[in-house]
């Protein structure tokens, strides 16, 4: 699990700030009705980790096999 860990850091890092930035999205600009994605905590939040988990994961090196 451990090894797992560090080898997605990068993918667990960019959801994190994602998911930070989503919630503060929600909370100071989300609308209240009508929009699917910021009209809910957890929508905002979760959308918003999967796009920081995504975005971060551009910059991965990539590894040689050998």
């Amino acid at each position: 699990m451990k090894d797992w860990i560090l080898y997605n850091r990068i993918y667990l890092v960019g959801g994190l700030i994602g998911a930070v930035a989503g919630f503060m999205y929600w909370k100071y600009w989300g609308c209240v009705h009508g929009c699917a994605i910021t009209s809910s905590p957890r929508n905002s939040t979760l959308y918003f980790a999967i796009l920081g988990a995504l975005l971060f994961g551009m910059f991965k090196p990539e590894t040689k096999k050998k």
